[in-house]
């Protein structure tokens, strides 16, 4: 059993959850693929850095962590996506240790990704 060091993980603050949890190459049967598990916190960390365009520092304070822990979420998603797919494994949303926060406006964060692409 694998045994944890330092503090626990105290729980991250969530404004989006996703609606789709999974995600596959395509046309080969969710059988016969190996599953890459994101949790919910990783996935926060990514849309937070890299559609909102935030600062690690800002990132970190919107979520209630540290910078180092903050980056700890964002260097395991990058990892964990990258490895998916690189190699052509299934990645699967699930689980954590977060809180889900409500935000005034829901859309703005589609806005500013819209946004965010036009300027690519």
């Amino acid at each position: 059993m694998k045994k944890c060091r330092g503090r626990p993980k105290c729980p991250r603050r969530v404004e989006q959850t996703p609606d789709i949890t999974y995600f596959k190459p395509r046309g080969v049967p969710l059988s016969g693929l190996e599953v890459v598990s994101l949790t919910i916190e990783e996935l926060e960390a990514l849309r937070l850095v890299d559609i909102e365009g935030l600062r690690q520092e800002d990132a970190a304070t919107r979520v209630g962590v540290s910078r180092r822990a903050f980056w700890e979420d964002l260097k395991a998603a990058r990892m964990k996506v990258a490895l998916a797919l690189s190699t052509g494994k299934a990645i699967e949303i699930k689980g954590g240790n977060y809180i889900r926060i409500e935000t005034a406006d829901t859309n703005e964060d589609a806005d500013k990704m819209l946004t965010r692409e036009k300027e690519i």
